[in-house]
């Protein structure tokens, strides 16, 4: 296989992190972004990637980031996102000015990204390009404004491969369970509160960055083609059970 021109936003730690190494060990070219410059920097050298630091939920920034970007993109990887809700206090009872911009900062973080990085980089896209982009179980299982930024995603993400579909570009969505070894609780909840939610799962355990990475891997892959405007389930049985 020829080498691919793979971006990968949120690409410094965690699950995006995971993707960019999987991507540079297949012998791509892989570029991955972040709003956080040395964290990226740091990452990009040990992984042999270009950083190319922005913030993706601005639309400017997104813009003027264009001329460090890849001219031709193969495997776009949308992953930047988080929840919100882990990090901003909760608006008091009552208090609806509060809890608009609770619900505001989730859509913007999750729902932004993807968005902006893929419509800049649309006229980029080589014939038969890889889209993927991380969903996540609240989607289907809720969680608040953050399942309903990942619920978004899954809807956006069809009219993004119908509209793309004749150029054989396909756009999936990978939903992950909870996820160990990544940034994306902050610290904010205990073992007993993770064991809860894996004991949903059929194997009893959560998932790893790795394992997301191999099916992220597996649907920018050109054996892939024919799956597109999907949700992919990674969770061990969670959703199903649900």
């Amino acid at each position: 296989m020829a080498q691919r021109e793979v971006v990968v936003t949120g690409g410094g730690t965690g699950i995006g992190y995971a993707v960019a190494e999987r991507f540079v060990k297949a012998g791509d070219r892989v570029t991955i972004t972040g709003r956080r410059e040395q964290v990226l920097t740091e990452a990009a050298t040990l992984l042999g990637a270009v950083p190319v630091a922005f913030d993706a939920t601005d639309p400017a920034a997104v813009e003027n980031a264009l001329g460090a970007l890849p001219e031709r993109v193969d495997v776009l990887v949308n992953n930047a996102g988080g929840n919100t809700d882990r990090i901003r206090q909760a608006p008091a009872e009552g208090d609806l000015a509060g809890l608009a911009d609770a619900w505001r900062a989730n859509l913007e973080l999750n729902v932004y990204p993807p968005v902006l990085v893929t419509a800049a980089l649309k006229p980029r896209f080589a014939e038969n390009a890889r889209i993927v982009t991380i969903g996540s179980i609240a989607a289907k299982a809720g969680s608040g404004s953050y399942g309903a930024s990942k619920a978004a995603l899954e809807a956006w993400n069809v009219d993004t491969a119908r509209a793309l579909g004749e150029r054989g570009i396909s756009s999936n969505i990978v939903a992950p369970g909870v996820i160990k070894d990544t940034e994306f609780f902050h610290g904010t909840v205990t073992e007993e509160w993770i064991q809860s939610r894996v004991g949903a799962a059929f194997n009893k355990r959560a998932g790893t960055p790795e394992e997301v990475a191999g099916l992220v891997f597996f649907l920018g892959s050109p054996e892939a083609g024919h799956i597109t405007g999907q949700v992919l389930h990674l969770n061990g049985g969670a959703h199903t059970a649900n």
